[in-house]
């Protein structure tokens, strides 16, 4: 890892989320509730999805790996997270970093990606209804589904080669709560150059490309919409699809102000707030989006566990 004068970086150092005493008991307890209320959201749906035949359709299916999506990206990164505030230290060993930061853009990349296959299940489904069944048949939605995790898996394995590849120098603290790959970067001694071309190129593809082919799914979806009579229809073709786009707007925003606006000279603070937000908070309000707004969901969940019925 190290050459020359430079120090081998064993470990590295998390930053906290504050240095005020008072306040780690409150964050622990406050990220402890957002850890089991997402693992137990997504795995309510992923329960009440495969248990119900009813809700095997693509729509569903799609929301099934999202769910997979949310428990993966909690799991990576609070429970580490967690042992810092309760001050069991606040390192990451060099293995351990680079597996966070793996699994991160792994699941940054995927659920990008699975966001725009939604976004054109949507558009199939409100503007193509008569062919929905033919075009969105179980094979091409586990084709779609597949390609999804591989491509995102084969960005993250590429980002995370070329990171082992760079020599870290010290003081090995990184200023944030998560190893990332913009602030991982910040530590590196020798040439970034190569990284730097691949984050503009994933950034393009993942960000751009997909959020385009998103907003062009919708535009159609809007303009279907439109053209419907019955303030009825209009309203039960836009249910259909108002949570996800909701769930489109929150990830993106974050996003790019993660991967696109620290070069513009963002604060460290406002990276950390905005890193929870889609680590942390987005995966536990997913679950809550998609049921409170779905009478299937409901449904299904209080035909399983009684505990939900009115």
């Amino acid at each position: 890892m190290a050459t020359n004068n430079h120090t081998t970086v064993v470990e590295f150092v998390l930053e906290g989320i504050s240095e005020n005493p008072r306040l780690q008991g409150v964050f622990s307890a406050g990220f402890l509730l957002l850890y089991l209320m997402a693992f137990a959201g997504n795995f309510l749906i992923l329960v009440a999805i495969c248990l119900n035949p009813a809700l095997h359709t693509p729509m569903y299916f799609f929301l099934t790996n999202l769910a997979i999506l949310d428990i993966i990206c909690t799991s990576t990164v609070l429970p580490k997270l967690l042992e810092n505030l309760m001050g069991k230290g606040s390192t990451i060993s060099y293995g351990g970093c680079m597996t966070q930061l793996f699994f991160l853009t792994w699941i940054l990349g995927s659920e990008l990606l699975l966001l725009t296959v939604m976004a054109y299940d949507r558009y199939v489904a409100i503007c193509q209804p008569l062919h929905y069944h033919s075009l969105m048949s179980k094979s091409l939605c586990a084709l779609m589904t597949v390609s999804v995790w591989t491509v995102a898996g084969v960005d993250a394995s590429v980002h995370t080669g070329l990171m082992v590849q760079l020599t870290f120098c010290s003081p090995n603290q990184i200023h944030h709560i998560v190893c990332e790959i913009p602030t991982l970067l910040l530590l590196a001694c020798g040439s970034t150059n190569l990284n730097n071309i691949m984050i503009v190129t994933a950034v393009i593809f993942f960000g751009v490309v997909n959020f385009l082919f998103t907003m062009v799914s919708y535009a159609f979806i809007i303009l279907s919409i439109l053209h419907i009579r019955s303030a009825q229809g209009k309203h039960r073709a836009f249910s259909t699809c108002s949570s996800h786009l909701l769930v489109v707007c929150m990830y993106y925003s974050t996003v790019i102000y993660t991967y696109i606006l620290p070069g513009f000279g963002t604060s460290v603070e406002n990276g950390k707030l905005v890193s929870i937000l889609y680590m942390a908070v987005s995966p536990t309000l997913n679950p809550l989006i998609y049921t409170l707004r779905n009478k299937d969901v409901k449904g299904a969940l209080r035909r399983l566990f009684p505990i939900f019925g009115e």
